[in-house]
């Protein structure tokens, strides 16, 4: 598998899970207005978000938001509070392992309040509560949620609004390349990693993570080429880079804009 990754000393999320990328498809990490769930183990409590999710393992996430659970719908709460008394050492270690992370590197953070500016497609919209339903009007992102709505709640909302806006303008993208993909093409899907743009595998798919949609179209056609000149050439040599000139000429203001990014930078 050829990957795009984003310029970090660290992931911005450490995480045990064999599954991260296909996470995507399923959805926030809660509904909104649902509140953490907590676990007394011995003298510690751990508290921790559950994501119900189309995989088969159960997944741990540690992040601004803390501990997120992702987990199989089959999966009983016992087994999964039992997985959690079982990592426990693992979890306390890399919490303390992202605040030490976070207090080094300084990285802001967004407050999904109204009036805060979200950045998307390269400008940014204005977050509005309290609207009759869940909708961009303009330069706005109006959302239908209570203006006393927890941060959290709004976080869930956007983050939602921003993954179904991830898949219709990234097959929007890909659609104008249609004349010139590769026959290996066996199709797209969004991705949830936080260590990388876009990957490629063996098999003729290519995975985008749903954050380019931060980002300008250009930038976003470049990683579509870029992941696309993959299913020619696995590798980062000239022919590859050929590729993607051939795909998309003019590329290197998009490739240098998106080099210098760190995940860790972003609000979501």
């Amino acid at each position: 598998m050829s990957r795009l990754r984003a310029t970090d000393e660290r992931q911005l999320s450490l995480t045990l899970d064999d599954e991260a990328d296909a996470a995507a498809p399923a959805g926030p990490a809660a509904p909104p207005g649902t509140a953490p769930r907590r676990l007394l183990v011995g003298a510690d409590v751990f508290t921790y978000h559950l994501r119900r999710a189309r995989r088969r393992t159960i997944g741990f996430q540690i992040d601004d938001r803390g501990l997120t659970i992702s987990a199989p719908r089959w999966v009983s709460l016992r087994d999964i509070e039992a997985a959690i008394v079982e990592k426990r050492r693992w979890i306390a270690s890399r919490q303390q392992q992202w605040q030490q992370w976070r207090r080094k590197n300084l990285v802001p953070s967004m407050r999904f309040t109204d009036g805060a500016a979200l950045p998307y497609l390269g400008t940014h919209l204005t977050l509005r509560l309290a609207a009759a339903m869940t909708r961009r009007d303009g330069m706005e992102l109006q959302l239908a949620l209570p203006p006393q709505a927890a941060e959290s709640q709004v976080r869930d909302a956007v983050q939602a609004w921003l993954q179904a806006e991830a898949r219709r303008v990234f097959d929007e993208r890909i659609a104008r390349f249609a004349d010139r993909i590769n026959p290996r093409y066996a199709g797209w899907r969004l991705s949830s990693a936080r260590s990388q743009w876009g990957s490629c595998t063996h098999d003729g798919r290519i995975r985008l993570s749903w954050r380019l949609i931060h980002f300008s179209l250009p930038v976003i056609d470049y990683v579509v080429a870029h992941e696309l000149a993959h299913l020619q050439e696995l590798n980062h040599g000239p022919r590859f880079w050929q590729a993607v000139s051939e795909l998309l000429p003019g590329f290197e203001p998009a490739r240098d804009e998106i080099r210098g990014v760190d995940m860790a930078a972003l609000p979501l």
